[in-house]
């Protein structure tokens, strides 16, 4: 295979339209994540903290043993549950805020605007032959 050619492809590939949608999609994809990731540990997560506490497993740990370093008491080995389970938390938080402002309001849009298009139209305009013949009724 001819190196032009690969590079005369790439070119092609790399300037279609959907390329560059895609990557402006990842580039609006990413700082919306920052957003809702904000909006999650700086709204939210605090929200949740003044109700009933910080959700924090952090220190739920299998396995570990205590150690100390420095005069601070660390854990040390096993496996990490408590991490694990605050991923969990986050994302599902994470979800349920891009569900209640996201994809439940574009639902609400998308059916409407599918009821506006299914909708009766109405009765058809009149023709020319409906309005001679609604002037001969009149007449008579």
């Amino acid at each position: 295979m001819d190196s032009m050619t690969l590079i005369k492809e790439f070119k092609e590939f790399i300037s279609r339209g959907n390329v560059l949608d895609l990557a402006v999609g990842v580039i609006i994809g990413a700082a919306f994540g920052k957003i809702v990731d904000s909006m999650v540990k700086d709204l939210i997560m605090p929200a949740i903290a003044m109700t009933g506490g910080q959700p924090d497993f952090s220190k739920w740990i299998l396995g570990g043993h205590k150690v100390e370093k420095g005069g601070v008491e660390l854990i040390e080995g096993g496996i990490m549950v408590g991490n694990f389970l605050n991923s969990v938390l986050g994302f599902l938080i994470l979800a349920l805020v891009v569900f209640l402002g996201i994809v439940k309001p574009a639902n609400i849009f998308l059916r409407k605007q599918e009821a506006a298009e299914a909708a009766p139209a109405g009765p058809p305009p009149a023709t020319l032959d409906d309005v001679v013949k609604a002037i001969k009724e009149l007449k008579s």
